[in-house]
């Protein structure tokens, strides 16, 4: 039997990257899926794929810093599909990436609400509708970056944003696990992904410190990883495989945060 046979899951920022390997990577496990995107186009596109490929999708045309959009588009999905069992909340940018004193309040925000703000009210909606069919799993999208690095230059919205979503997520791990809903949160290092489209870059000489990593890098195979690499994590994390694993950040980055803190 597949491995999600039977499930519902919300994919947030499922339109490309991350998201969208994982949504394919749900559908062929026996899946069904909601792929949610700010962008309608690419959501339909990755929607589209997995019903051609035999699958069941749709696509939901939602900004998760929008209660309303976010908590409809949830809400759609449960009641398309019969039920919700799984979320991965992972849309996210890395917003503006200047020196601290040069960022403006907007461009804080935009980054916070996005990444941080994005994650309570995507999950939000969510629960009393896994806990009504038994519980289930969420996975949230952190990342290496103010979890285990701390040292690239610009990042300090994006790092608070990434470090307030693991503690959420551990708060949320206690307080829902009554209800058998797991929440793990995973932390990519660098992925081939479209991010560098929502990342915006100033004055970043001001504030650099010359650090010299080797030609390979990270250690573990010298690349970024693939999406469908990430991919493959959040579904055992979703699937019953993992049922023993809640409260947990999961770091999958071959080993480049221990060369660089």
């Amino acid at each position: 039997m597949a491995r999600l046979e039977g499930k519902v899951a919300v994919v947030t920022g499922g339109g490309s990257g991350i998201g969208a390997a994982a949504a394919r990577a749900f559908a062929k496990e026996g899946g069904a899926v909601a792929v949610v995107d700010v962008r309608a186009e690419p959501a339909e596109a990755v929607a589209a794929e997995i019903r051609a490929a035999g699958g069941r999708a749709i696509a939901l045309a939602a900004n998760v810093k929008d209660e309303r959009e976010i908590g409809d588009a949830v809400r759609k999905a449960a009641a398309e599909f019969g039920g919700l069992h799984v979320v991965f909340a992972n849309a996210g940018i890395n917003g503006m990436q200047c020196p601290i004193e040069e960022m403006t309040l907007d461009e804080w925000r935009d980054t916070i609400d996005t990444n941080l703000t994005g994650t309570f009210l995507t999950v939000k909606p969510a629960i009393p509708l896994m806990r009504a069919h038994g519980g289930g799993s969420v996975i949230i999208t952190a990342s290496v970056n103010g979890n285990r690095i701390w040292s690239l230059p610009g990042y300090s919205a994006y790092s608070t944003a990434k470090a307030g979503q693991a503690v959420w997520g551990r708060m949320a791990a206690v307080e829902l696990s009554r209800w058998n809903i797991r929440v793990n949160t995973i932390c990519p290092g660098g992925v081939r992904t479209n991010i560098k489209d929502r990342t915006w870059r100033r004055n970043l000489e001001k504030i650099r410190w010359d650090i010299k990593v080797p030609d390979h890098y990270p250690p573990l195979h010298g690349r970024p990883a693939a999406p469908e690499e990430i991919a493959d994590l959040v579904v055992f994390l979703a699937s019953d495989e993992s049922r023993y694993i809640t409260g947990t950040e999961v770091v999958i980055d071959a080993a480049s945060s221990l060369l660089r803190g």
